[in-house]
């Protein structure tokens, strides 16, 4: 009977440190995700200037690439091979 008692009391344990392992990593994660609602609105305001700001590097690389076309090279670092 030792033996059995031994793994109840072990499961018991095992359990019970699992259970509050599990609720501390919620509350964690929970605590990381909360972002506030003006947090939120940054995140996107600047996610939308980064998106226009791509757009107009696209664009004026393409003039240059038009009117200059060896300004890469001029401009750029020689890549390096393997």
């Amino acid at each position: 009977m030792e033996f059995f008692e031994f793994v109840i009391v072990l499961v018991g344990m095992v359990g019970g440190f699992i259970t509050v392992w599990t609720f501390i990593l919620y509350q964690r994660k929970e605590k990381k995700v909360r972002l506030s609602t003006e947090t939120e609105y940054d995140i996107r305001e600047l996610s939308a200037i980064a998106r226009s700001l791509s757009t107009r590097i696209d664009t004026l690389e393409a003039i240059l690439d038009a009117e200059v076309p060896t300004w890469r090279a001029q401009h750029e670092p020689p890549q390096q091979t393997l």
